[in-house]
């Protein structure tokens, strides 16, 4: 058996398709098929099935990955026996929410890439209710996201600190738009987000329930930036952690609308599998996070 092609496995379910493995593996997309048969004749079984667009693991395939996994992990540590930092390699997986990838992460993922240059680094940025899950199965190494609860005890997940949260508009919002205290309103704006099931914004849609203040329109950008400046064209409202509109509200370009949130915070946390094996590179990165303190 050529362990290149459980390589290959773990890139099409990363990935999710053959063609995105063959790109990421520097392969023809013709060389992943046949891997992946070749793979399937030695093992008697067939690995995928197409769902959609994506492709899949069949049962049997979910059934043999623990033993995949267990491969690539054990040549991942034969691997990078005795190196140094510099020379660590494979593949490093780490996941966060786009705020903590733009305004947060950046001192720490430009110092990973200059202490381990041959490590593949793939940062994914995603919901972090995913994450949690992610982290539980195997897909992720490690993440730093906001604490959605719900932990497994097989995750080790470590506070960071706590970040506030800040409702904010456009200065030309009309003034009579911008009572978000007052029980039972009906208002004619829209609610801009990027994700309507990330924490942020279930905090404030719990809270809007709470006082009956119904928004007639919720916009979704999947983008904090469009988000923003779709805000300052006074396009909406948007509740994000205060750090990612930091600059735009120090400038005037947004402006704060008051609240009655009693608990504006939200907690941010690093996590990874406790049974995982500590790779030279997880071990980097996370030693990378304690450095890199947090700040409000």
């Amino acid at each position: 058996m050529d362990l290149k092609y459980l390589a290959t496995i773990k890139a099409i379910l990363e990935t999710g398709s053959f063609q995105k493995a063959a790109t990421r593996l520097n392969y023809t997309q013709s060389t992943i098929t046949f891997q992946v048969r070749q793979l399937e004749a030695e093992l008697r079984v067939q690995l995928f099935e197409r769902v959609g667009r994506r492709m899949v693991l069949t049962q049997a395939g979910q059934e043999i990955l623990p033993y995949i996994d267990s491969v690539v992990e054990s040549v991942d540590r034969l691997c990078n026996f005795g190196r140094e930092k510099s020379d660590i390699r494979g593949v490093l997986r780490v996941a966060m929410p786009e705020t903590i990838l733009i305004y947060k992460s950046q001192p720490i993922l430009k110092a990973f890439r200059e202490q381990a240059p041959q490590v593949k680094l793939l940062i994914r940025s995603q919901n972090c209710y995913l994450t949690r899950n992610q982290i539980l199965n195997g897909d992720i190494d490690a993440a730093i996201h906001y604490d959605v609860g719900g932990y497994n005890p097989t995750i080790v997940a470590k506070k960071l600190t706590d970040f506030g949260q800040a409702l904010v508009a456009s200065p030309a919002l009309a003034v009579e738009e911008r009572d978000f205290v007052t029980r039972d309103q009906r208002k004619a704006l829209s609610l801009i987000s990027n994700d309507k099931n990330c924490i942020s914004q279930e905090v404030f849609d719990r809270y809007l329930k709470e006082r009956h203040i119904y928004v007639e329109n919720v916009i979704e950008l999947w983008s904090i930036e469009a988000i923003k400046r779709s805000v300052i064209s006074n396009l909406g409202v948007a509740f994000l952690p205060c750090f990612a509109a930091e600059e735009e509200l120090r400038d005037g370009r947004l402006i704060e609308l008051p609240t009655a949130l009693k608990e504006k915070n939200i907690s941010a946390i690093c996590a990874h599998h406790k049974n995982k094996w500590m790779s030279p590179a997880i071990k980097l990165f996370l030693d990378l996070v304690d450095e890199n303190i947090f700040t409000p």
